[in-house]
């Protein structure tokens, strides 16, 4: 019998709201949550590392509600903390034996069954919820516009990170350099344009295959975590972003 890590009683790992959204975006939230399953006995880390930015993206669920009813777009979000397994990359780091500076112990000398059942239980059924909910876009002939929503820590190993929020890309900058355009427009912003990262194969997974195997406009965006880690924070960022995700998208079809 195959290794199972959540009881019937858990969350289920996705989040999915207002498929039958208007708008032409499609929002996703690989890192929105930090649960993590009852049966992995929080990873042997004490509570307050399950709340540092490690376990999750701060703040990025709260702007991906928001700016999906801003907006009348679908949202995707996961579940589970990323130090169960991180639905960005699927790379052997997507579950991490050490995050940053921290030992993961629960992570450690994992065997490839129990590998197989966090990519079963939380993974895959996160990546089919977007491909189905893509699927069935394309099969109404409905136009999809993939934005990636995540959030980064302002210090990462000692070291201070300037910008505000970043403009992430890898093949396909079409959307991305419009929409960074207009964010550095903002007055008082400091923005990124890819970094602190940047999108790869190996190191994500979501606008790779989601996005740029589809031919789907697309885009990643990263806020500092300082800037979203209350409500008040996250409305703003969610009102700015329903502001110059249309204008950009406006000046993709253009060119």
């Amino acid at each position: 019998m195959a290794e199972t890590i959540l009881d019937s009683d858990e969350p289920d790992p996705v989040t999915f709201d207002n498929e039958a959204g208007r708008s032409v975006f499609f929002l996703t939230c690989d890192h929105a949550g930090r649960a993590i399953p009852r049966r992995l006995d929080r990873l042997g880390l004490p509570d307050h590392e399950t709340r540092r930015h490690i376990a999750w993206d701060i703040g990025i669920g709260g702007v991906g509600r928001r700016l999906s009813q801003l907006l009348d777009a679908t949202v995707i979000l996961q579940t589970y903390s990323r130090l169960v397994i991180d639905c960005n990359p699927k790379v052997p780091s997507s579950i991490p034996e050490i995050s940053e500076t921290t030992e993961i112990p629960g992570n450690l000398g994992l065997t490839e069954a129990a590998r197989t059942a966090r990519t079963n239980a939380i993974f895959r059924p996160y990546h089919d919820t977007i491909a189905a909910a893509l699927d069935r876009r394309a099969a109404a002939d409905r136009a999809a516009v993939l934005v990636a929503l995540h959030s980064f820590t302002p210090v990462f190993k000692g070291v201070a990170r300037p910008w505000h929020a970043a403009v992430l890309y890898n093949r396909d900058a079409r959307l991305a350099l419009p929409l960074f355009e207009l964010l550095n427009a903002e007055d008082g912003l400091v923005v990124g344009n890819n970094e602190p990262y940047r999108v790869t194969d190996l190191t994500d997974f979501t606008v790779p295959v989601h996005g740029e195997r589809r031919g789907l406009p697309h885009v990643e965006i990263e806020i500092r975590q300082d800037q979203i880690t209350d409500s008040a924070g996250q409305a703003a960022w969610a009102e700015r972003l329903a502001r110059v995700l249309p204008a950009a998208y406006a000046e993709f079809l253009c060119r």
